[in-house]
């Protein structure tokens, strides 16, 4: 099976369905209340990178899995995480938006994270080369486009936009455990072998990950709605596309690569479960 004919149609639908959700008021509130949306997007485009290049670095990664971590970090918070924040009692309002946000950046900061992370890693050690170029037009025509497409029908007509994004979100989950549990079957063997290391360091990043939130917010003080969701977004990334760049024949063109993100989608949600479950029991007590 050529997974790349599951991989591409569930990422525009992702994006597309983000768009859908998506009111020119999210983008109003960087003008709103910037101090939220700076501390999260320099969670997402800044910190999070530097951790995952830590992480990898310390476990000693081999260079497939190196760049597939690093790849998990510029990729754009999950779609998922609106509801999360929500389940956490967090901020939906500025969840939405740092998705939003997040998704525009990182088509551009994404190449050039990941043009960094091949030269360190080097062609000789790896195999891999990167056509920045491809990864740029990809990100532009699989999530720019569809984000803007669902953006200009939620303008247009609202309620339309809304019945389409209830019937979408039920069917975000379900694609993402598709796709992950494709790529398990495909990959099977080197899955297995490598989960130990695989799972421990792409645990290890989300928690850091998530302390880094959680130390952004003390530092700028924001308040603990903001809190929390700054602690998701950060935390949760879009293993979805992860999984395309890495996968797609006009980019990386390597399964292989993908492993980290099949394995940080399973404990990405496993993680940030278990902190929501955590985050209500404090409220409740």
């Amino acid at each position: 099976m050529n997974t790349i004919f599951i991989v591409l149609p569930i990422l525009t639908l992702l994006m597309f369905d983000l768009g859908l959700a998506l009111r020119p008021a999210d983008f109003r509130l960087l003008a709103e209340r910037p101090k939220a949306v700076f501390v999260g997007l320099t969670g997402q485009i800044l910190l999070l990178p530097l951790i995952a290049w830590a992480v990898a670095s310390g476990f000693h990664l081999a260079p497939l899995f190196f760049l597939g971590v690093m790849l998990i970090a510029c990729s754009p918070g999950g779609s998922s995480s609106n509801v999360f924040s929500m389940l956490a009692g967090g901020d939906v309002a500025l969840s939405v938006s740092l998705t939003a946000f997040s998704s525009i950046i990182t088509l551009f900061t994404g190449p050039m994270v990941m043009d960094f992370a091949t030269s360190l890693v080097g062609t000789e050690m790896s195999g891999i080369h990167l056509p920045v170029g491809n990864l740029l037009v990809q990100n532009i025509v699989l999530m720019a486009v569809p984000i803007a497409i669902g953006l200009a029908i939620a303008v247009r007509n609202e309620r339309l936009a809304e019945r389409m994004h209830n019937v979408l979100k039920r069917l975000a989950f379900p694609c993402l455990i598709l796709l992950a549990t494709v790529f398990f079957i495909q990959n099977r063997d080197i899955i297995i072998r490598e989960f130990p290391q695989l799972g421990l360091s792409v645990t290890v990043l989300i928690l850091l990950s998530m302390g880094g939130g959680v130390l952004l917010s003390w530092l700028m003080r924001l308040n603990g709605r903001e809190q929390r969701t700054i602690i998701i977004e950060i935390g949760m990334q879009n293993a979805a596309q992860a999984i395309t760049v890495a996968s797609s024949p006009f980019v990386f063109a390597n399964d292989v690569m993908a492993v980290p993100a099949i394995i940080y989608a399973l404990m990405m949600n496993v993680v940030l479960l278990t902190y929501v479950a955590v985050v209500k029991k404090l409220k409740t007590a």
